[in-house]
């Protein structure tokens, strides 16, 4: 056989999927609506373009250190320290090709053949996959709908074997938006105490909290801080989708060692212009512009939680953060692949099945886009359940 088994069971990214589909259609004079892209339609702020043209201008595109430029780490450490209450010294933060490239790096690093990593249901689509590349087993853990699908303490416990190695958190979270406090982090580390369990901390929605004040998972105790990789990234809040900036940051030397010697035999280094251009996103000059990002999402998810409030049919779980509706349709139909589908043929909507992110009858929308989109958008949907067959 010419491939790898372990680059079969691969499944395709199922949000990349329907949002190149809606593109292509729309390519092609289709009237699409799409929900399903994971991104800012926000143009990225000038501050931040300013700072890659200066940097193109000053001959800054040579290789450099595989970890990223000093004066970047130093922006990431002044960044986790004023926004997160986090110590990090320059020489734990990684610099990588996105947040999923530190996510991938450290699974690649942390996890052999049997080792298990819980992942709270539902998911984003990319967890699962990147530990059965790493030949481990997805242990998974399906919290209460009625607290945002978070998980306990007591559920923590149950799912802990000798073969755990890590546990993934996304606070807020990709696709249902909800949010940890400070204390139901602080009863999940203590959980994990006297354990070898590590804490993967996907925080990349930070900045687009809305109810409640962000935590991040390493800052509640010095034995989480120890335990966790804290992950991040521009894509989102600082709508750099395409620019590709993510980082790590970790108190484990070895783990550390093992990403370095790792992305200096893939990838090497991030793009140099992007290093430079990050720089004033981290350090807060394009604060401004975050936080006009961050008003229009919140004026957006009011309004299509008012849109869709009296959709007898639907029942739409309230995002903290992000800017995702996860929606129950099981009312009407189990099967959220055929609904998509159907939903897409039909009314030109894509949207997001939630058999992706683990969990079958639901979708997932984002309103990451124009008031007009959502208004006519959510109105095709409406009309489309009412005729549901």
């Amino acid at each position: 056989m010419l491939l790898t088994k372990r680059s079969q069971i691969l499944e395709e990214s199922i949000t990349l999927a329907i949002t190149t589909l809606a593109k292509e259609l729309k390519a092609k004079g289709e009237d699409i609506i799409s929900f399903s892209v994971g991104e800012p339609d926000f143009d990225t702020p000038k501050i931040i373009k300013d700072a890659a043209i200066k940097a193109i201008e000053k001959g800054c595109g040579k290789y450099t250190p595989v970890v990223g430029l000093p004066e970047v780490l130093k922006a990431v450490q002044t960044k986790l320290k004023k926004d997160n209450n986090l110590d990090y010294e320059t020489n734990e933060i990684v610099v990588n090709v996105g947040a999923k490239h530190s996510l991938f790096n450290c699974i690649e690093c942390l996890v052999e053949e049997n080792d298990e990593v819980i992942i709270p249901v539902p998911y984003w689509v990319s967890y699962p996959e990147m530990v059965n590349y790493a030949g481990g087993k997805a242990v998974f853990i399906n919290g209460d709908k009625e607290n945002g699908f978070k998980i306990t303490p007591k559920q923590l416990q149950n799912a802990i074997t000798p073969k755990t190695k890590v546990l993934m958190l996304n606070s807020p979270s990709n696709p249902v938006g909800s949010a940890y406090t400070k204390d139901e982090f602080k009863e999940l580390a203590k959980v994990l105490e006297n354990t070898n369990i590590m804490v993967l901390s996907d925080e990349i929605y930070e900045k687009l909290q809305y109810d409640g004040e962000f935590c991040s998972f390493a800052s509640v105790s010095e034995d989480a801080l120890k335990r966790t990789i804290t992950i991040n990234g521009l894509s989102k809040c600082g709508a750099m989708p395409g620019w590709r900036f993510g980082y790590l940051a970790t108190k484990n030397k070895d783990l550390r060692s093992a990403i370095n010697r790792l992305q200096g035999q893939s990838t090497s280094n991030i793009c140099s212009i992007t290093q430079y251009a990050a720089i004033p996103a981290l350090i807060g000059e394009a604060d401004n512009d975050i936080q006009m990002m961050k008003d229009s999402f919140y004026k957006r998810r009011a309004l299509a939680l008012d849109i869709l409030k009296d959709v007898k049919e639907l029942e739409v779980i309230k995002p903290q953060g992000a800017f995702y509706l996860f929606i129950d349709i099981s009312k009407i139909e189990k099967d959220s692949m055929k609904f998509c589908k159907k939903l897409l043929e039909e009314k030109k909507v894509a949207t997001v099945p939630g058999i992706g992110f683990g969990l079958d009858g639901y979708f997932r929308i984002s309103y990451a886009t124009s008031e007009e989109n959502i208004k006519e958008g959510l109105k095709r949907i409406i009309d489309f359940i009412k005729n549901y067959k």
